[in-house]
């Protein structure tokens, strides 16, 4: 199922920067709640992904609880590391985005109100 992830550029590289960090591999899995919103956020980017990506937005920009700073991710991105988390309880070691530009990426809460939108739109019609 994780064949349209993008691959680690480490990948079988014995000079991998992670291997320092010791073995992912034994992380728990997730809980049932968890597995479930897991799933339902995967759900919602495919929907956002699919309203936005055609206006130019190039993913989302999420607050980073841990380093209080803001992450960029791309919309294949941001797929697979919810594909990752729903399979193997982690999200993928990745890169960070290079130089993004802000403007290119919204919030999760811009993502939903604007599918809000569009739903209550075409109820309208």
């Amino acid at each position: 199922m994780l064949e349209d992830v993008p691959r680690d550029p480490f990948a079988d590289d014995p000079n991998d920067p992670s291997s320092a960090m010791g073995a992912l591999d034994d992380a728990e899995p997730l809980t049932a709640a968890e597995r479930d919103e897991a799933i339902t956020d995967l759900a919602d980017v495919e929907v956002f992904r699919s309203l936005l990506e055609p206006q130019g937005v190039l993913g989302l920009v999420l607050d980073c609880p841990e380093c209080g700073e803001q992450h960029f991710f791309d919309w294949e991105l941001l797929r697979g590391n919810l594909k990752q988390m729903i399979e193997k309880g982690q999200p993928q070691v990745h890169e960070p985005a290079f130089h993004p530009d802000p403007a290119d990426y919204v919030s999760w809460d811009y993502a939903r109100g604007y599918v809000d939108g569009v739903i209550d739109t075409e109820e309208r019609r």
